[in-house]
């Protein structure tokens, strides 16, 4: 409703007084404190409304975005409670990661110490590309740096880091860094004018494709090195590579070592890179020898249990687990041989999107993306803390740094054990419930983290046999690409049953690798896909896997 002008104060002041009431108060102030948290007490009254037996919230509907291109910039305003009530609306059908029967992705549930602090940075709105924009939420940022380095292994006194956008930043950030070492500092100011070339594993992230197209570098010049059957970089076929390039004069700037795939949880021998990288460097004589990023988002959180006492067992896992436990970290416990590092949060840090850390072994590194202060005129006049000279972003939120700051007080080593181990001996003990049945098979039986995935196969079917052929016979083509299928059947009744409450809710790959015949790459094989991060998953919920996909089997062949 439009307040009615007066002839003693103009329309705009009205609604402006009115629109105050929007923010929240600048200064203490009782009616306006008690109506902020009144309204957003009320939104989260809502919203839990909308649970259910179901792993999402309410119901789900499939959107009609070309509908949505026709909407109208509005006129008037509106008042908080009905916005806040829409808000509510548009939760609906929104996963609830924390939820037992919720296996998606690597999606965690938010503690409630990593959610206050969005809170916090969404009301005072940080920007710690200065500290004078952001007071002690910078603070924050260098005593998460801090942390992080003293748990991976780094030298505090010498790491650096920055938050950034997302994992794809941190990947970003590394290759850029190995860009312009290989380049002797020029990129910055005379662009990418030579092939260079990244270098990464088949199951390495996708983001890959992002970073080498946006920095210039080009997809042509990005080599993706064949895996093992273990999902982590064929160190053969590495330095089979390397050396042809250098061979060939030919400029690496960078090799991504990714510890954690997305899909399978494979683990790059980042030792056994650094090593090939050493040697080779020493061998050719290389005046700048390729940096090595490690893309640890996902396995980062293993480095908590470098100096658990596997043998006294303190917290009590059973030994399946501590046996994948201490197989990740003979991998993971390297992380300090990296040149950088990217980590989330987000992941297995259990903090809300966006807590995207990107870390140096040693922070002079970051002095090849800075900028001169004279270009930025109107910032860094003062204070102690400028990164805005050398990030990427203009702006950037508070609130990751924050956040991760607060799950690693809240957490400490023992904390974060409990959660990544939980996870851990569920996925262990859900695969042993699917080797049980023997037309299921588990594809990554060799990777040891929160992630299983398994294939189920036809009636009459022997699955371990039909395994094997898929993986590396010609011959058996066609039976692999009838075989996807046919798990994506599988996948698209379960989803359906866990949708309304019936089930747990998978997730689904249509290709965690490829078969490999000889050196030529076969098809896609596909698979589904249990991820556990909740600390809600327990034994009740690993049981409904099984039995769901041995149901949905049934469920296939009635239909015949």
């Amino acid at each position: 409703m439009t307040p009615r002008h007066t002839a003693n104060t103009p329309l705009y002041l009205q609604l402006l007084q009115r629109l105050k009431t929007c923010f929240p108060g600048p200064v203490s102030e009782p009616v306006l404190d008690g109506y902020f948290i009144h309204t957003v007490s009320r939104f989260l009254d809502r919203v839990d409304d909308l649970k259910s037996a179901a792993p999402i919230l309410g119901r789900s509907r499939r959107a009609d975005y070309q509908n949505e291109l026709g909407l109208k910039f509005p006129e008037e305003t509106a008042t908080v409670e009905q916005v806040t009530g829409l808000l509510a609306e548009y939760c609906q059908g929104m996963p609830i990661w924390a939820h037992p029967n919720s296996q998606v992705n690597v999606i965690p549930p938010t503690t409630i110490p990593s959610i206050t602090a969005f809170v916090a940075a969404a009301i005072y709105n940080p920007n710690i590309i200065w500290d004078e924009y952001s007071a002690r939420f910078a603070e924050a940022e260098i005593q998460t740096v801090s942390l992080v380095s003293d748990l991976v292994g780094y030298d505090p006194q010498l790491a650096g880091g920055v938050f950034t956008f997302s994992g794809t930043g941190t990947n970003f950030y590394g290759c850029k860094l190995g860009l312009e070492k290989v380049l002797g500092g020029k990129a910055m100011e005379e662009g990418v004018r030579e092939d260079v070339k990244i270098v990464s594993s088949a199951a390495s992230h996708y983001s890959r494709l992002n970073v080498s197209g946006w920095l210039g570098v080009g997809m042509k010049n990005l080599v993706t090195i064949p895996t093992t059957n273990n999902n982590d970089m064929s160190l053969p076929h590495l330095e089979e590579y390397l050396r042809r390039a250098l061979d060939a004069g030919e400029k690496v700037g960078v090799i991504i070592a990714t510890m954690g795939t997305t899909d399978a949880f494979g683990l790059d021998d980042l030792g056994a890179i650094v090593r090939l990288r050493d040697q080779l460097a020493r061998e050719y004589l290389l005046p700048q020898p390729p940096h090595i990023h490690a893309d640890a988002v996902i396995g980062w959180a293993w480095s908590v249990f470098k100096d658990y006492d596997f043998q006294a067992n303190p917290l009590g896992f059973k030994a399946r687990t501590l046996k994948a436990l201490r197989h990740s970290l003979g991998r993971l416990g390297d992380l300090a041989q990296a040149d950088s590092l990217g980590i989330d949060f987000h992941k297995t840090g259990y903090a809300p999107y966006l807590s995207s850390l990107f870390m140096v072994k040693d922070r002079r590194d970051l002095a090849c993306l800075s900028r001169e202060p004279e270009e930025m005129p109107y910032l860094y006049h003062f204070g102690s803390y400028h990164p805005g000279i050398f990030t990427l972003e203009c702006s950037r939120p508070g609130s990751g740094a924050l956040a991760a700051y607060a799950n690693i007080r809240l957490l400490g080593k023992q904390g974060y054990r409990v959660l990544i181990g939980h996870a851990v001996e569920m996925a262990e003990m859900l695969r042993e419930r699917l080797e049980a049945y023997p037309f299921i098979q588990v594809v990554n039986d060799r990777n040891f983290g929160p992630v299983t995935l398994f294939r189920a196969y036809p009636p009459g079917v022997d699955a371990e046999a039909a395994w094997r052929r898929e993986v590396k016979d010609p011959a058996y083509r066609k039976e692999l690409e009838a075989h996807n299928f046919y798990n994506r059947r599988v996948f698209q009744l379960t989803h359906d049953w866990a949708m309304r409450g019936e089930g747990v809710l998978l997730s689904w790959t249509d290709a965690y690798r490829h078969a490999r015949y000889g050196r030529e790459e076969g098809p896609p094989i596909a698979a589904l896909k249990s991820y556990i991060l909740s600390p809600w998953t327990d034994a009740a919920a690993v049981d409904m896997v099984a039995r769901q996909v041995a149901e949905a089997r049934n469920a296939m062949e009635s239909e015949r």
